[in-house]
């Protein structure tokens, strides 16, 4: 949280200028920021187990540290639960998180203060770095219309203190409600109060509770996960007879959690949003990786903040190795786990842009290997 007297460009620069920088000399970047995570590393058992001390290199940290995938962590998130934070974290737990669970069983995942630094620095990056690029500031002084997921859902002993934990949008929000002069209409506290569940009627509650409540206020986005974005402009045009274009003056959309945002959710978000920008964001319970840069339909790695590699099949190299066209299963390095295999697949576009393909399935892989052979029929 900023305080009202300080300048409004200067704090929008510094967010966004040590991405800008990144981007110009990834290899650098990511050098920097493999020690400086591995300074956490070297904290932890399982780094000390794989000779964290020793790394010095991205081929040292490849040929000690195995990748992690959710299942092969189970076993430290019992020990974390347990209290026995030093098996994997280099720094006591804030919270619990957990993800929607819209491909498979939703997972339940440790935050630390520092992991919760690296999402609060680069979750606003793609609104200030639009609002740059457009010269509209008016985007960094308005209000967000929070349509996040709730931040308490379930309930943990830890010792003998009750944590409560819910869904990482919702807690991220709670957590860090405000930018500068930006707030969120409603509140995440006001939004939990309706309780837990995420069946249509829930959402109906929550959509309800946005409708009253940003009546006549300075909206000028929402970010969050484009299918409730979408789902909310439906339920506005059913239950009230009006878009949102018709209540607020929107200047971007900020979108993330699925794919292929850009073509299939962007044209059906401007019908009931405005012929405006809508912005794509990579980010998930684990951290916030990549963001769009400008108007190309593709997301650009925040290299620094986290490490990431690419599994291709033949070889893991580091993403910004990746010639265009080459593509794989993308795994990060970040302030909670080493080399943890996220789920997903992503494909270079060429200098510094990424297009993340989706989840690591065997449908995505058909539809992508499909994809490849009729774009290269074209050309």
């Amino acid at each position: 949280m900023f305080h009202e007297t300080s300048n409004p460009l200067s704090i929008v620069r510094r967010i966004v200028e040590p991405w800008h920088d990144s981007l110009k000399d990834p290899l650098r970047a990511q050098e920097q920021v493999l020690l400086e995570l591995n300074k956490g590393y070297r904290k932890t058992r399982h780094g000390r187990g794989f000779a964290a001390r020793d790394v010095k290199s991205f081929v040292d940290f490849r040929d000690r540290f195995p990748i992690l995938d959710y299942q092969k962590l189970t076993p430290f998130l019992a020990q974390i639960h347990a209290g026995d934070y030093k098996s994997i974290l280099p720094e006591p737990l804030e919270c619990w998180v957990m993800t929607r669970g819209s491909t498979g069983p939703a997972k339940i995942l440790p935050a630390t203060r520092r992991h919760l630094g690296q999402i609060f620095t680069c979750g606003p990056r793609a609104l200030v770095n639009h609002a740059l690029r457009k010269r509209d500031l008016d985007l960094v002084i308005g209000n967000l219309l929070n349509l996040n997921f709730p931040s308490i859902v379930h309930a943990t002993l830890k010792g003998r203190k009750k944590m409560t934990y819910g869904y990482s949008s919702g807690t991220y929000a709670r957590l860090n409600p405000v930018l500068g002069r930006v707030g969120l209409i409603p509140r995440q506290e006001d939004i939990d109060v309706l309780g837990p569940g995420i069946a249509r009627s829930d959402w109906a509650k929550r959509f309800e509770l946005v409708y009253n409540r940003a009546q006549g206020q300075n909206v000028t986005a929402t970010i969050g996960v484009a299918p409730i974005i979408l789902a909310f402009a439906r339920y506005l045009t059913r239950k009230h007879g009006v878009k949102p274009k018709d209540l607020w003056n929107f200047k971007a959309l900020f979108c993330t959690s699925v794919k292929k945002i850009p073509f299939r959710y962007a044209p059906i978000l401007r019908y009931y949003f405005g012929e405006i920008p809508v912005v794509e964001i990579y980010s998930a319970a684990e951290g916030v990786f990549a963001q769009q840069l400008d108007d190309m339909p593709y997301v650009s790695p925040n290299y620094d903040n986290y490490l990431f590699e690419v599994d291709t099949g033949k070889e893991t190299k580091m993403l910004h190795e990746l010639k265009r066209g080459e593509w794989g299963k993308l795994i990060v390095s970040t302030r909670i786990f080493p080399r943890y295999n996220i789920g997903d697949l992503i494909e270079a576009e060429g200098k510094n842009y990424f297009r993340v393909i989706g989840r690591d399935n065997r449908w995505t892989l058909t539809e992508h290997m499909l994809y490849r052979l009729i774009f290269r029929w074209f050309l």
